[in-house]
């Protein structure tokens, strides 16, 4: 148990491997984390910052997600997270991303098997894998990983594995990513 008036931790405890979703070149110069939950309102708010990032810094930045399920405030949290999992299963990972993005506010309606029909997943396939451990022990890793890196609440964004502490924009990350460039 870490001792509440320790300083929260300021770099990234695991570093990216081969089982992160990642946009973009591993040999970029700069690499954005961002640990999200696709429940949350401000993670929503982030996603075009995010798209417009990679739009702007093209080959010179690799995006990775991680998964930070705040199920205690956010019910359906947990279950779009291993949604985008399933789907990673069929290679849809970033389109049922941007999807549950897109449907954050229907959660309590929606049926996560239409957003994988729409996106045309194999519907028996995502079904069954929606249930497997592996994605609730994949979610669970980078949850805990979040915590280890001193993640409190999402979006937290850590740039060349370092958290970020300023405003979330498109300008002021941006400085950001070009500082880490240097």
């Amino acid at each position: 148990m870490t001792n509440p008036s320790s300083p929260r931790p300021t770099h990234l405890a695991d570093p990216i491997n081969e089982k992160d979703h990642v946009l973009g070149p591993p040999s970029a110069p700069v690499t954005l984390v961002e640990y999200g939950d696709y429940e949350c309102p401000d993670c929503l708010n982030t996603q075009p910052i995010v798209a417009e990032l990679l739009k702007r810094h093209g080959n010179d930045l690799l995006f990775v997600f991680r998964h930070f399920p705040q199920s205690s405030v956010h019910p359906h949290a947990s279950a779009a997270a291993s949604a985008a999992e399933a789907a990673a299963e069929q290679n849809k990972f970033w389109e049922m991303h941007e999807t549950l993005f897109k449907h954050q506010k229907e959660f309590g309606d929606i049926d996560l098997s239409h957003l994988a029909l729409r996106l045309g997943l194999e519907i028996y396939k995502f079904e069954s894998s929606l249930g497997q451990d592996l994605h609730q022990r994949r979610i669970a890793a980078d949850y805990q990983s979040g915590l280890r890196s001193g993640v409190k609440g999402t979006p937290t964004f850590f740039i060349n594995g370092m958290r970020y502490e300023g405003k979330i924009g498109v300008d002021e990350l941006a400085a950001a990513i070009e500082s880490a460039a240097k």
